[in-house]
């Protein structure tokens, strides 16, 4: 077995232990997907600080712990849960300034202040929105939704792309897209969400199905594409270790994290205004 096809099994079997678990406690919902989202959110603002910091000092863990804690307000604090985020935001924002104007070093406060802000913001923004979404009605299918738009496009995007794929995408920051990788993703975002339809969620309209996959193969390529220019402007190859075969856990989610306040907004505003 070559060391390509090794990499791929391991990939493989990693994903699809995990995601029994993942899916599991989801559909939990309440404080069991709260904890899930949790724990990606803070190793997300992690991976984040140790790519662009390279190390993680106490302002860096706390806001690390920050991070893992946004995705719990939602539930915790239903009615309250936005004035939470955005005063929690402040606090990191301020403790990071503060940390450096004390501590230093002076001349790279800024941009480390900057980091770390990013990394709170980067780490849990897009799996705060899942725990947001996973309360609105029909939580657990809309929460599917975001995973089956993310994964419909990513899976036929890499079919497509390795079958067909000829004109690069965007070479200078990911090498191995194309555009027909793209367009495969489009096609499957929009299929797979019309196959959730038709056997799990008869209430997703035919408007939902085009409007979400069409806004996820734009947003989903986009995260990875945003990720992939991170890691490239670091010099890092893979954003962890956490998960074997995918690296870390920037590197599983990086479309998500875009589409899932997507599908939230859509939710929450969006289709209320399509329908009205």
């Amino acid at each position: 077995m070559t060391e390509k096809n090794k990499n791929l099994l391991i990939r493989i079997v990693s994903g699809l232990s995990l995601l029994p678990i993942v899916l599991y406690l989801l559909y939990l919902g309440g404080w069991w997907s709260a904890g899930l989202l949790g724990f990606a959110a803070g190793a997300c603002a992690y991976e984040y600080i140790a790519i662009t910091l390279k190390t993680h000092s106490p302002i860096a863990w706390f806001t690390v712990a920050m991070a893992a804690a946004m995705p719990f307000l939602p539930v915790a604090f239903p009615q309250n849960a936005h004035a939470l985020i955005s005063g929690s935001t402040g606090v990191v924002v301020f403790g990071a300034w503060a940390w450096h104007l004390l501590r230093g070093p002076l001349a790279e406060g800024p941009q480390r202040s900057a980091n770390l802000t990013m990394a709170f913001i980067y780490g849990h923004g897009g799996l705060t929105a899942l725990s947001a979404l996973r309360l609105v009605p029909e939580g657990g299918m809309w929460v599917v939704v975001a995973l089956v738009i993310t994964w419909g496009n990513d899976t036929m995007a890499y079919f497509a792309g390795r079958f067909l794929g000829k004109h690069k995408l965007y070479p200078e920051v990911s090498p191995n897209k194309t555009w027909e990788g793209f367009f495969g993703g489009f096609v499957g975002a929009i299929g797979f969400l019309f196959l959730q339809r038709a056997f799990f969620f008869p209430t997703l309209s035919v408007i939902d199905c085009f409007v979400l996959g069409s806004l996820g193969s734009l947003l989903g390529p986009a995260g990875d594409l945003c990720e992939s220019m991170l890691k490239r402007a670091y010099g890092v190859k893979d954003s962890g270790k956490i998960i074997p075969g995918h690296g870390g856990m920037l590197d599983r989610i990086d479309a998500l994290i875009f589409n899932a306040p997507m599908v939230l907004l859509y939710v929450q505003f969006a289709r209320v205004w399509i329908a009205g």
